[in-house]
């Protein structure tokens, strides 16, 4: 049995698939205790642990750790001269009309910063070397107070020459074994001193966390009988086994997102599309992710909470609008959506825990497209008379009726999330007409055909169990692991020799650490370059052919390049001194023993009545049926319809049909 565990903000869901039969479970979480959340969907599923040989976990603690502001208190070594380094930042501002603009706070204090003496040229040679005796001291006089739980360490040029790092953690560990130490050399090898030196401090900042709550799952795991192998999923759309955490744990601050994203890949491609768009709505926030023939969008740098990461994660906007996220007017007058959201406790209004506020979910229940009697299958209880109750508030102040407020926020709800589409495809040079709109999550597929309309996107394809296709994309991932190394190299005469030289490094450095983590298997590898002219401040990543790398030539690198480039500017041409190579990045996978599929069939319950939606502003009646009832149509069944399909209800709006494909997954088509 394989089974795929993921924690969202509002519910935990569970896909477990034995021998080619599925069994889905979706239970509130406990914010507080995501754990609990976790066994509890496990018991929910009546799953007997003894019998699961793959657990695979995605969680947002790493995420709530930093907004919170509760992760570990942690210390940070740097060389001297370099402490204001996280308060200093970047001369940028995120909001350029705020008079009162304020630069994000790190998660430390500048007294909890230790200046060491030493230094290393940007090119590894040692300049002033470590002197022990007096390192030793001072890190006695400044960790002995017993103040910290983690440190981290970032020299400046820790990138090029790690040593000077390697001798502090293991002078640390010596000294103060109980502390966790993370070391820039093992998060991200990559110049620019200020994201260097803030994903280090975060990821020590996250690790203990990380560790503490794994080390207490792994142990209610054991307690009921698990022995299998258990993974958690990254934010880079694979995932590593358990022991991989304990080395990078700031890799798995995006993992519920890109579960989804995965798993939207590999159900859909198994219908022949590769060229897609995830929209991934669930309880709390909206995530959209471009994938081009097969492959996500993969970013080197994110930022929490306005402070930057870098480390490779799938390139995915989040906005709020979510099932919980609250409706509301602002100062002006306006009905807004979000970004705040009611979360798993209390949750909306319709949930019975105590809410008193208008969320989408209590929208939807209002307009009809959410049905009480089918609410998760009919497994959990909801209150539609307590979401007419908080919309009739709203309704009062803006002067409307309570079913034309409701289907308003809806409709707010929709535009934020094609401005989100927006920003993964228009604003980056790709049509979305181009693309087939992938909804899932428990709300996904109800906004779907609305977003598909204003986008001009004509087919629509929803997986089957669309409400926990984030815990089954779980199952579908690789094993993945990224390696990053800045090293510049002007191209010319035996630049590709050096390029060779350092993906082969590289790759024996992945190759062994994939090893140690006790995946087997050969690997399949990817390699890029991030290049740019001589004297830009920025780079563009160049994709090299593994098949071309041995053959790879300077004019070769250069064409690359220059069709890199003209590609993002639409212009750009040089020579071969006229451009550099600045960092290296090779990623390295192995797919799980067996990747399951989710399409079980579609079961054999026929559903085929009549219900009343209100929708763009008037009532109307429509179908209410489900998968089974639309793979008896021929032809598919016209909108308007309800489509209940356990975990998520879609929406086929007039104009839209739906059908049933050979994979279980339900095409909707907009009529030419």
């Amino acid at each position: 049995m394989r089974v795929g565990v993921e924690v969202g903000g509002t519910f935990t869901d569970l896909v477990a698939i034995e021998d080619g039969r599925v069994r889905v479970a979706k239970v509130p979480s406990v914010p507080a205790r995501p754990d609990e959340g976790a066994m509890a969907s496990l018991a929910a599923a009546e799953i007997a642990l003894s019998t699961v040989n793959d657990l695979v976990h995605g969680s947002t603690v790493a995420t709530n750790a930093i907004l919170e502001r509760k992760g570990a208190p942690v210390a940070l070594l740097t060389t001297r001269g370099f402490r204001d380094v996280l308060f200093l930042q970047r001369h940028n501002r995120t909001q350029i009309y705020d008079l009162f603009y304020r630069k994000p706070e790190p998660v430390l204090a500048r007294r909890d910063i230790l200046e060491i003496d030493e230094r290393i040229s940007g090119q590894g040679e040692v300049i002033e070397a470590l002197d022990v005796a007096a390192t030793t001291a001072q890190l006695e006089e400044f960790l002995g107070s017993g103040r910290y739980q983690s440190v981290a360490i970032c020299l400046l040029n820790g990138y090029a020459e790690p040593r000077h790092e390697r001798q502090l953690a293991a002078l640390v560990a010596e000294k103060f074994p109980d502390l966790t130490v993370t070391c820039s050399a093992d998060v991200t090898r990559e110049f620019r001193e200020y994201e260097r030196t803030s994903t280090t401090t975060l990821a020590a900042y996250v690790q203990p966390v990380i560790d503490s709550y794994l080390r207490r799952f792994e142990s209610q795991l054991g307690q009921q009988g698990f022995e299998g192998r258990f993974s958690i999923m990254q934010s880079n759309g694979g995932r590593l086994p358990v022991a991989g955490m304990s080395r990078n744990a700031i890799t798995s601050l995006f993992s519920g997102p890109a579960a989804g994203v995965m798993g939207a890949v590999r159900q859909a491609g198994l219908s022949g599309h590769g060229n897609l768009i995830t929209l991934d709505m669930g309880g709390t926030s909206t995530d959209v992710c471009l994938v081009a023939d097969g492959k996500p969008n993969l970013s080197g740098e994110t930022e929490v909470d306005g402070l930057p990461i870098r480390t490779p994660v799938l390139d995915i906007v989040t906005v709020g609008a979510g099932g919980g996220s609250i409706c509301w007017q602002d100062d002006g007058g306006m009905l807004r959506v979000g970004p705040e959201s009611a979360g798993a406790d209390p949750g909306p209004a319709c949930y019975g825990r105590g809410g008193n506020r208008p969320a989408i979910t209590d929208a939807h229940m209002v307009r009809g497209t959410i049905r009480a009697e089918t609410f998760l299958g009919g497994k959990m209880d909801v209150d539609a008379s307590a979401a007419e109750s908080v919309f009739k508030v709203l309704s009062d102040k803006l002067d409307m009726s309570i079913e034309e407020v409701a289907d308003s926020a809806v409709r707010v709800a929709d535009a934020n999330i094609v401005g989100a589409i927006q920003l993964v495809s228009t604003e980056r040079g790709r049509d979305p007409r181009d693309y087939v709109l992938v909804p899932f999550g428990g709300a996904g597929p109800l906004h779907a055909a609305r977003v598909a309309e204003e986008l001009g996107i004509s087919t629509i394809l929803v997986p089957p169990n669309a409400g926990v296709l984030s815990a089954y994309g779980l199952l579908a991932s690789d094993f993945l692991q990224y390696e990053t190394l800045t090293r510049r190299i002007l191209l010319g005469e035996g630049a590709a020799d050096q390029v060779r030289a350092v993906f082969a490094e590289m790759q024996a450095h992945a190759t062994a650490s994939f090893r140690d983590l006790g995946i087997p298997g050969d690997l399949e590898i990817s390699y890029s370059l991030d290049m740019r002219f001589v004297g830009q401040a920025f780079e563009i990543t160049v994709e090299i052919d593994g098949d071309v790398l041995a053959d790879l030539t300077p004019d070769g690198l250069l064409n690359l390049f220059n069709e890199a480039h003209n590609r993002v500017f639409a212009f750009g041409e040089s020579g071969l001194h006229r451009a550099e190579i600045v960092s290296f990045r090779l990623g390295a996978s192995a797919p799980p023993d067996v990747v399951p599929a989710l399409n079980e069939g579609i079961g054999d319950k026929v559903l085929h009545s009549e219900a009343q939606i209100f929708d763009l502003g008037e009532w109307r009646q429509c179908q209410l049926v489900s998968r089974a009832a639309i793979a008896g149509e021929a032809a598919g069944v016209p909108g308007p319809a309800l489509v209940e399909d356990g975990t998520s209800t879609i929406f086929v709006p007039q104009g839209w049909t739906a059908s049933v494909d050979s994979q279980d997954n339900i095409l909707l088509h907009a009529k030419s």
